[in-house]
């Protein structure tokens, strides 16, 4: 406890107050002392501060990218997950032909699968290095954690045969029928 002054201390002899309001009363004028006369920060000061406002910033942003890929690591997991688990097994012999990007690749097939395909009722999806044939219950879920995943859906507008863009010709060629046993 801080030194008390001598009238504090007659107050105390002369029993008119209590050891704990005198050490209440210094601990207020120490207060006040302190208080009053903020000092300004000098240029140090406000030098660290904006630094660490700035390494906190940082902090913030790295957290959220870091927050952000672990995001897409969770839901590619999910897409692999959802593709093992539902994906429908392929034999035949009969190839199946599709776009991936620029490319035309090839899957085999039987009549059954290949009928699937054609109604939409099956879906091709990129898995790892290859594809697999997934129901379309099982590439809707994919769909909605990774877009990019599915390659070919029959019953999508606009996965099918693109139209030329003018109503005109698709008007004109709509009256040609294609055999539905053609394979390229």
């Amino acid at each position: 406890m801080a030194k008390a002054n001598p009238l504090q201390e007659q107050l105390l002899k002369a029993g008119l107050v209590k050891k704990s309001q005198v050490s209440q009363a210094a601990r207020e004028q120490v207060k006040a002392r302190h208080g009053k006369a903020p000092v300004a920060p000098s240029e140090s000061q406000r030098e660290a501060e904006r630094a660490r406002a700035e390494k906190a910033e940082r902090d913030r942003a790295l957290e959220a990218e870091r927050k952000e890929k672990a995001r897409a690591q969770e839901l590619q997991a999910q897409v692999r997950q959802i593709i093992e688990t539902n994906k429908v097994k392929r034999d035949g012999e009969s190839e199946y032909r599709f776009n991936d990007g620029t490319v035309i690749r090839t899957l085999l097939v039987n009549a059954t699968l290949r009928r699937q395909l054609a109604s939409g009722a099956l879906v091709i999806a990129r898995f790892g290095e290859g594809f697999e044939l997934l129901p379309r219950a099982a590439a809707d879920k994919v769909r909605e954690r990774d877009p990019g995943a599915i390659v070919l859906d029959n019953a999508q507008p606009g996965s099918s045969e693109p139209g030329t863009g003018n109503a005109d010709d698709d008007a004109y060629y709509a009256q040609f029928q294609v055999p539905d046993d053609l394979v390229w």
